[in-house]
């Protein structure tokens, strides 16, 4: 959509020459004007408007600095400059298994644990869980978009080894 601004910016100045100069199409230079202006205009409202879907939630992000307030579902009316980042806060589930296709992770990712009486168990395990709508601006300034990887696997494979030496 800037791309859209760009052009609608050459279409004006194209407008505004033609009319300096004694070219062929300086008769239309008007109408070029009011094109130039137009595309302007439907380009920066289109970059205006974001469709969020349902279940999730934006956040928004200028220039590296993260807005604190979340775009819900539906259309919502931002700067054209901002660069919308959504995230899903549906219940989502991951899956660590031994079984080659069954987990999230490609390969073994099943958690190989020492029982109390140090034994080693393999435990197959499914985590539920949901990003909370108003955490989301931090979960994008703290941890970025990757937080699957980088604190819901990471912390159920410990919290289940620390509690799995209890059994």
């Amino acid at each position: 959509m800037i791309y859209l601004i760009i052009v609608g910016v050459i279409v004006l100045a194209v407008g505004y020459s033609a009319k300096k100069t004694n070219s062929p199409i300086s008769p239309y230079s008007n109408i070029i004007k009011i094109v130039g202006i137009l595309i302007i205009l439907v380009s920066a409202l289109s970059a205006s408007i974001v469709q969020i879907n349902p279940g999730e939630v934006g956040v928004q992000k200028l220039f590296g600095k993260v807005n604190n307030n979340i775009l819900v579902s539906g259309l919502n009316l931002v700067n054209p400059l901002v660069e919308v980042v959504t995230f899903d806060v549906r219940t989502q589930n991951y899956t660590m298994s031994g079984v080659l296709d069954e987990g999230s992770k490609a390969g073994d990712d099943a958690i190989r644990v020492l029982s109390a009486d140090g034994l080693e168990v393999i435990i197959d395990l499914t985590v539920l869980y949901k990003v909370i709508p108003s955490e989301a601006p931090r979960i994008l300034q703290e941890i970025g978009t990757d937080y699957r990887n980088t604190i819901v696997r990471p912390i159920c494979r410990t919290k289940i080894r620390d509690n799995a030496v209890y059994y």
